[in-house]
């Protein structure tokens, strides 16, 4: 039987501060934040970059055991460059690592920290190959797997649609991994997939891939990919009229931050996502009043996953007696074990951990209305 340790929400709860109690003095806890702060992929390292930045200074805050100071490293999302980033984040004291923010990177530096003995949690590497042999990587986020079931049941169990058309990416890990458990899982509970269509990174015009899903009497497109891609696929639908319902993944967020995308053209797409920004408990109202205040935009999933992030390692870190100027080596076992025993309740739901390293959590949808992300509610 787990032991759940108990994270209270200090009111100072109306500033969404989770208070330690029982601190007998002041730690300073290391923590690297690894991510695209540059680059293609910037919207996501940025968000988890921010989050992870709000979590810290709330804890900071909050006059308990720990103080935490983050060591922000820019990887471009290019994995050379993300193993420098770890380097570089060693040399500067970091103890633990929230990263990397994207897949391939991820794996990367799992490698090196896996040899090194340093603990890593992923906020949005969302394969099962960044944990993989890797027993100090754990992950915030859904795996590909689960993403892709969880898709496929949500969608029967709210009869958005029946006849289904997948469009996917067949050189990236991410996509092909949700493709393929959706795939399996799909039939087990009565959605039947009229068109299968694919893409690779290169490809900037889906007018075909589109037209199969229209020609064969798709009422859902699922499209497990990044936002990006997915812009650009609405556009096309839109020029020949098809209006089904469109269904993503946590890859999407971020489609309505795009500079010159028509925002209408998104409306009704539905992601699955443990987070939703206009959820009315406190520690959501809290953290995105936060995150609005001082990045003028509404927080995405992404953010999400890296606020929660670092309360985890927090979290972990007193559970495992972390003190301060540990090296990271030193408390990588201690840390493994102590994250598989305790329970977090944060902005994207209330998590645990298993031994293989893959978050439990409950998966929610929001729907896109009026230019923002809001709660589905059938």
């Amino acid at each position: 039987m787990k032991k759940l340790i108990a994270l209270a929400l200090a009111l100072s709860l109306c500033l969404g501060v989770f208070a330690f109690a029982g601190a007998e003095e002041t730690v300073t806890l290391k923590i690297a934040h690894i991510g695209p702060l540059t680059g293609a992929a910037a919207v996501y390292g940025m968000a988890t970059s921010r989050g992870s930045r709000i979590a810290a200074e709330e804890i900071s805050a909050a006059g308990g055991k720990y103080k935490v100071e983050i060591i922000d490293e820019d990887d471009a999302h290019d994995a050379e460059k993300s193993v420098n980033a770890y380097g570089d984040a060693l040399d500067k004291g970091a103890q633990m690592i929230v990263g990397t923010t994207t897949t391939a990177p991820c794996i990367a530096v799992a490698a090196e920290a896996y040899n090194d003995r340093v603990f890593m949690l992923t906020p949005s590497a969302s394969s099962t190959q960044v944990t993989k042999d890797n027993d100090n990587v754990f992950q915030v986020c859904f795996t590909d797997p689960a993403q892709g079931s969880a898709s496929a049941e949500y969608i029967s169990q709210n009869n958005l649609g029946t006849k289904v058309a997948v469009i996917y990416n067949n050189a990236d890990a991410y996509s092909t991994g949700i493709y393929q458990t959706f795939a399996d899982k799909a039939p087990e509970v009565g959605l039947e997939i009229v068109s299968t269509t694919t893409f690779t990174d290169d490809t900037t015009d889906f007018s075909v891939q589109v037209a199969d899903a229209k020609n064969n009497g798709a009422e859902l497109v699922f499209l497990p990919i990044y936002y990006t891609p997915a812009s650009q696929i609405l556009v096309n639908a839109d020029s020949i009229d098809y209006k089904p319902v469109f269904f993503g993944v946590d890859g999407m967020d971020g489609i309505l931050s795009i500079e010159g995308f028509d925002k209408s053209l998104a409306e009704g797409v539905m992601l699955l996502t443990p987070f939703s920004a206009d959820a009315q408990d406190d520690l959501t109202r809290n953290f995105v009043a936060k995150y609005q205040e001082l990045y003028n935009e509404i927080p995405n999933q992404f953010a999400a996953d890296g606020y929660d992030a670092v309360y985890a390692l927090v979290a972990a870190a007193e559970k495992a007696g972390v003190k301060e100027g540990d090296k990271p080596e030193d408390i990588c076992d201690a840390l493994i074990a102590a994250i598989q025993e305790i329970e977090l309740t944060g902005v994207t739901g209330t998590m645990t951990w298993s031994e293989s390293g893959e978050v439990t959590k409950t998966p929610k949808a929001v729907v896109i209305e009026n230019g923002v992300y809001v709660g589905f509610n059938k």
